[in-house]
C-alpha cells in the first residue's frame, strides 16, 4: 500500500495531475472563446500568463505540495487587438489552433499518467496489462 501511495505523492504524478487540470480549464475557455466568436464586444479569455509562469516554476522546483496547491485562473485578453468594428477580439483561427493544440497536450499528459499506472500495475501483478 505504501508503494501505491508513494506513487500519488510522486513529484511527476503530481504536476502532470495539475497540468491535466489545467488543460481541461485552457479547452473551457477555448470553447467559450470559439462559441461567443460573433458575440459583439466580447473579450477572448485564457489561463493567466502569470499562472503559467508560476505553475512552471513551481516544477521545477519539485515542490509537489506547491504544485498542488496552485490554482488556475482565466483572465481577460486584453492584449489581442480587435479587428472587427464590433469590438470582439476572437480570431477563430487561432481559437481552433489553440484548441488542437491544447487536446494533444491533453493526450500526451493522459498517455504518461496512464504508462505509470501500468507500470504499477505490472509490479503488482507481475504481467503487462
Amino acid at each position: 500500500m505504501e508503494l501505491v501511495a508513494s506513487l500519488f505523492a510522486s513529484d511527476n504524478y503530481t504536476a502532470v495531475k495539475k497540468m491535466m487540470d489545467v488543460s481541461a480549464m485552457r479547452h473551457a475557455a477555448i470553447a467559450s472563446n470559439i462559441a461567443n466568436v460573433s458575440t459583439p464586444g466580447y473579450k477572448r479569455v485564457d489561463l493567466s500568463k502569470s499562472f503559467e509562469d508560476e505553475l512552471k516554476a513551481q516544477i521545477q522546483s519539485r515542490d509537489a505540495d506547491a504544485v498542488s496547491a496552485a490554482v488556475p485562473r482565466t483572465e481577460m485578453d486584453s492584449l489581442t487587438p480587435s479587428t472587427r468594428a464590433d469590438g470582439n477580439n476572437v480570431q477563430i483561427d487561432r481559437e481552433l489552433l489553440a484548441m488542437s493544440t491544447n487536446t494533444m497536450n491533453f493526450d500526451a499528459l493522459t498517455n504518461f499518467a496512464s504508462g505509470s499506472l501500468k507500470q504499477l500495475k505490472m509490479a503488482i501483478t507481475g504481467r503487462p496489462q
